[in-house]
């Protein structure tokens, strides 16, 4: 690729953020469909956020990606917010539609969009667990109810289960979906719960050091179960490998991550993201890691 004065610029910002691989997803797509564009990686203070949001006007940019903790503290400083940023109370990207700042959350619809490819799941009329309601937990929570979920459990720490109560609230209020949550700490709430789910996610981040697991050893899982972890790094938490192990469907956090930055490139650039190039690529790079481990 060649920069020149026609380059358009997006960038992830964050603090910190130069570990993000949010520049290799969306510069290979750049590269691959020969748009002039380039993305990068600001690691900004959050006195600086709002200068930082003027300038996608400043200097025409695509628009910005955000990751904490910046993903609430962005919306004062934007024109307006979609249905699933709205409801979601939070924004992972924003579009410079011509000098209009929109604020999305496509952590959710990413989700979706790549249990929907690889596994054929339409979350539509479909019972969901959900461990953890933290950001990844409420984005995928808040677009299950916006697809038509029939119904979703959410279990918590009991030190957040009033602060939850009051996200499900507004999101009940809004789609009509039964959403319902627990302590992670009741088995037998959540046995029951499970005993009639169709997908089992964990948003917690339990197993990111790969010892760790969100379930007790005495639930059980049943065969129709597809189970999802937002964690992607170790690639198979204990979580995962027990799941995998009984027989079960599993994916890790690494379809959200690819999947929600290809709703974002969409929305810049109105193109498809070539995301089984980028899959490829970043399955071997994690498989490796994995393996090297």
């Amino acid at each position: 690729m060649q920069i020149d004065g026609y380059t358009r610029l997006a960038a992830v910002v964050a603090h910190p953020i130069k570990h993000s691989i949010s520049p290799f997803i969306h510069n290979f797509a750049f590269n691959s469909l020969q748009i002039n564009g380039v993305y990068l990686a600001w690691d900004i203070g959050e006195e600086d956020l709002a200068e930082t949001v003027a300038n996608i006007r400043r200097y025409d940019m695509w628009g910005i990606n955000l990751s904490m903790p910046y993903k609430r503290a962005v919306i004062p400083y934007l024109d307006s917010l979609s249905a699933e940023a709205e409801l979601i109370g939070a924004v992972n990207t924003v579009v410079n539609d011509s000098g209009r700042l929109v604020g999305y959350n496509t952590d959710g619809i990413g989700f979706f969009h790549h249990l929907k490819k690889t596994f054929a799941f339409d979350v539509r009329q479909k019972a969901l667990v959900l461990l953890g309601a933290g950001g990844a937990g409420t984005a995928i929570m808040a677009q299950a109810a916006l697809y038509g979920a029939k119904e979703i459990s959410v279990f918590v720490r009991e030190k957040s289960l009033e602060k939850t109560a009051k996200k499900i609230a507004s999101i009940k209020a809004k789609t009509a979906c039964a959403i319902h949550v627990y302590a992670i700490t009741d088995d037998l709430t959540l046995q029951s719960a499970l005993d009639r789910a169709d997908l089992l996610v964990n948003a917690t981040s339990l197993g990111m050091d790969g010892v760790t697991s969100p379930l007790s050893e005495g639930i059980r899982l049943r065969q129709q179960l597809l189970v999802a972890d937002a964690i992607y790094q170790p690639f198979e938490t204990p979580f995962l490998i027990r799941a995998k192990e009984s027989g079960l469907q599993t994916t890790n956090g690494l379809g959200m991550l690819l999947y929600q930055a290809a709703e974002a490139f969409k929305l810049w650039t109105g193109q498809e993201m070539p995301t089984d190039d980028i899959w490829a690529s970043l399955v071997e790079k994690y498989q490796l890691t994995k393996e090297k481990s």
